[in-house]
């Protein structure tokens, strides 16, 4: 089967893991073509497809170009057999999908990653007052999501796995690496759960690797 399309990404990115995962699940290939930043993304031949350079990108078989990966992972969730199970099949469903994919990107994921990108990937200045309102941030997040999964829920949107599942423990794995310690986790027993039945699933574990925990969080002075 030819592939059905390629993402251009730097290595190990979760915004392309979890497009990866829905792939695998419709059965459709995706390429990774060999990727230099700075360099493939400058090249001209990349910003005739993708003007503003950005990364993830994708380009399917057909010569269809899209940039932004919660609109990468919806196409993708969209062009195979698992798509109604993925996205939804009614309004509400399909909404609330959406609200949990936004969420993730626009809440979640900035609150996790200003802390790790300080300190942990020194990518980000340190300031210890954005650091600080950042890891609150998460653990608001946290105890929301904790809410949502109380009676031991096993999804966030109905009862089987949809694209919400996968936007959100995509940046919850690289959370419980650096930021949700031991004494965190003790507040959160359903959310631990539900991270770590995702984690032992052979089609995460494939791109995530195990589940790291972290006894002690990163902070601004470490």
């Amino acid at each position: 089967m030819a592939p059905f399309g390629k993402i251009y990404t730097y290595p190990n990115n979760l915004r392309v893991n979890r497009a990866l995962i829905i792939a695998d699940l419709n059965g459709l290939e995706i390429e990774i073509p060999a990727f230099a930043f700075r360099e493939t993304n400058k090249a001209p031949e990349f910003l005739t497809k993708f003007p503003l350079g950005k990364v993830p990108a994708f380009e399917s078989a057909d010569g269809f170009y899209l940039t932004e990966s919660i609109a990468i992972a919806t196409y993708i969730a969209k062009s195979g057999p698992k798509s109604g199970q993925l996205l939804g099949t009614d309004a509400k469903t399909q909404a609330l999908i959406t609200q949990w994919a936004s969420f993730s990107e626009s809440e979640l994921f900035q609150n996790a990653f200003v802390p790790i990108a300080m300190v942990a990937l020194k990518v980000y200045r340190l300031d210890e007052q954005r650091f600080n309102d950042h890891v609150a941030g998460l653990e608001r997040d946290l105890k929301y999501i904790e809410s949502v999964l109380q009676g031991g829920k096993k999804h966030l949107v109905g009862d089987k796995l949809t694209v919400a599942d996968l936007m959100v423990t995509s940046t919850l794995y690289y959370a419980f690496k650096y930021l949700v310690d031991a004494d965190m986790r003790k507040g959160l027993p359903n959310l631990v759960a539900y991270i770590q039945a995702f984690a032992d699933a052979p089609e995460h574990k494939k791109y995530y690797g195990e589940l790291e925990l972290c006894e002690t969080r990163i902070t601004a002075q470490s």
